[in-house]
C-alpha cells in the first residue's frame, strides 16, 4: 500500500471513529463516512466494500498490531526481553491504551460486541499459547472463562477507569483470575 491509499484509509479510519463517539453504528451510514473523511464515494469503496468490512479492518488493523509475535522495542514501552504471559497481557494493554482515543466509539452499542468478539478471537491465540490448565478442568472451558474475563477488564477499563495503568491492571486481571 503507497503512502496516499495509507492516508486516505487512516482518513476513513479517523472518520469512522470520531463518527462512533457520536452516532450509533446502526445509524450510521457510508455516506456518513464519506462526508467526515472528506472522500469520493469510489474512494471509499475502493479501500471496504462495506461499512461492516471497514469496522472489521480497523479492528484488525488495531490487533495486528497489538498482537503481533515479534515484540520490538519501542518509544514508550519496551517489551522485546520480556516473554512471560503477564508481560504479554501488559504490553498489549499498552497497546489498547495507546489506542485508546481511537477505539473508545466502538465500545457504544452494538459495534461494542462486534469489537469484542474480533479481540476475542485474537485473545485466543495468545491465551492459548500462554496459560497452563489443571488437568481436572476442560480445556475449552478455562479458555473461554480467561478470554472473556480480560476481554470484559478491557471493556470496563478503557470506558472510564483508564487511569489505572497497564500493570495495574495486568495485577488485577491476574488477582481475579487466581480466585476463580
Amino acid at each position: 500500500m503507497d503512502r496516499r491509499q495509507r492516508r486516505t484509509r487512516n482518513a476513513i479510519f479517523e472518520a469512522f471513529s470520531v463518527l462512533l463517539e457520536n452516532k450509533s453504528y446502526s445509524s450510521m451510514t457510508v455516506q456518513d463516512i464519506i462526508d467526515r473523511a472528506d472522500i469520493g464515494r469510489s474512494t471509499f469503496y475502493a479501500h471496504f466494500e462495506t461499512k461492516d468490512e471497514l469496522l472489521k479492518a480497523l479492528c484488525n488493523d488495531i490487533f495486528d498490531h497489538v498482537f503481533s509475535a515479534e515484540i520490538m522495542s519501542e518509544e514508550k514501552h519496551d517489551f522485546s526481553n520480556h516473554s512471560s504471559f503477564r508481560d504479554r497481557i501488559t504490553h498489549i494493554l499498552y497497546h489498547l491504551q495507546e489506542k485508546q482515543q481511537s477505539i473508545r466509539g466502538l465500545f457504544n452499542g452494538e459495534c461494542g460486541e462486534i469489537f469484542l468478539r474480533y479481540l476475542k478471537e485474537y485473545l485466543y491465540q495468545v491465551f492459548n499459547e500462554h496459560i497452563t490448565i489443571k488437568d481436572d478442568v476442560p480445556h475449552d472451558y478455562a479458555l473461554d472463562l480467561a478470554v472473556s474475563s480480560f476481554a470484559e477488564t478491557v471493556r470496563w477499563w478503557l470506558k472510564g477507569h483508564s487511569d489505572y495503568t497497564p500493570e495495574q491492571m495486568t495485577a488485577y486481571f491476574f488477582r481475579c483470575i487466581s480466585i476463580l
